[in-house]
């Protein structure tokens, strides 16, 4: 079982733009994860029906029998994959759901793009049953055609989150030795391509259906920690507006989407903590997203809700990118999250 998951968190190629990237050289010096069972699931979805198109005759293989296919008919779309963890000893009070950001996978929590462990390895480790999902339209979810999300996919070049992400304080450049990151900067500038080959089309229509497949979620794990990255900082919100009774903790990791100000009164129970990375006072978007989250966190503290924000740099840990849980420092910030979990009685 264990060789397994090795197999799954295990060395990333990079074929010709880079080179391999080998398994997480500090698991070596750690504890076993112990795992006593994982696999996956599909849930959520609709039935759409198509009608009006043309038969098509398609090739699968070269030199395949031709097949006709007739596209009309009943599609089964906006489902979501999720993949679980059960450690042999779980000491944690309930399940712990981790959800991605914009344009990327649960991949966001697995092995970092230089190599190293991820935030999935710390919290199993730690006795967490995990679950790490790609959302609807990501990843192993897979995406319907245009006639069902007739809006575009947004792709990324290569260049857009070395700044939007604050990995680096110029543009990119393609030459190495010209790439400028932040005089303390944390995101691990040898694995940049590595990351990009993570990073998957997105659509900016499908936010209600993954707001649906993850309140599935919710709803079939039970009472559970949400912890949520960026874009995925709406989703939580909502999904524990929605299911107030289930959500008992909620991680709100840079979050970039928002909850309803109008259902702040839902959290009044709920457990929130916020952390923020650093550069956020450099950067022409972060202050306002910022500020946004703040006043809602206010809201959320008048209500009743127990909130804390953790800023980095005031804690005296500088450097970190939009993406905290690939930085070099990724254990150290996943440390203090598991610290606050353990103050509010959710983990041991």
């Amino acid at each position: 079982m264990l060789n397994r998951f090795k197999q799954l968190f295990g060395f990333m190629a990079l074929g010709t733009l880079g080179m391999v990237m080998p398994g997480p050289a500090s698991a070596q010096n750690k504890p076993p994860l112990n795992i006593a069972d994982f696999g996956s699931f599909h849930i959520g979805g609709r039935l759409v029906d198509i009608q009006g198109q043309p038969v098509k005759e398609v090739v699968f293989t070269p030199g395949g029998a031709p097949a006709k296919i007739d596209p009309n008919g009943k599609y089964l779309v906006e489902s979501m994959y999720v993949q679980y963890f059960t450690p042999a000893t779980v000491k944690a009070k309930y399940p712990l759901l981790m959800w991605h950001g914009g344009g990327l996978t649960g991949v966001t929590y697995e092995t970092t793009p230089d190599g190293r462990e991820g935030w999935a390895h710390f919290f199993i480790r730690n006795g967490w049953k995990t679950y790490v999902s790609d959302a609807v339209e990501r990843g192993r979810s897979g995406w319907a055609s245009s006639d069902i999300w007739p809006s575009p996919a947004q792709f990324l070049p290569i260049e857009n989150p070395w700044n939007r992400f604050r990995m680096g304080a110029k543009p990119w450049s393609d030459d190495p030795a010209k790439r400028e990151q932040y005089a303390e900067g944390q995101f691990p500038p040898e694995g940049y391509l590595n990351f990009m080959r993570q990073v998957v089309p997105r659509w900016t229509t499908t936010d209600d259906a993954i707001i649906r497949a993850y309140t599935e979620l919710v709803d079939k794990v039970g009472p559970c920690v949400v912890l949520v990255h960026s874009q995925g900082g709406q989703f939580g919100q909502k999904v524990a507006q929605a299911r107030p009774d289930l959500v008992k903790g909620l991680i709100l990791v840079e979050p970039a989407g928002f909850g309803d100000p109008a259902k702040a009164d839902a959290l009044k129970n709920t457990k929130i903590l916020t952390v923020y990375g650093d550069y956020i006072a450099q950067d022409s978007r972060w202050p306002g997203m910022r500020k946004t989250q703040l006043a809602l966190n206010e809201r959320y503290r008048q209500a009743g809700a127990q909130v804390e924000v953790i800023d980095l740099p005031e804690h005296g840990i500088k450097g970190n990118s939009h993406m905290l849980m690939m930085d070099r420092n990724n254990q150290q910030i996943a440390q203090l999250i598991q610290d606050w979990l353990r103050r509010q009685g959710l983990a041991e």
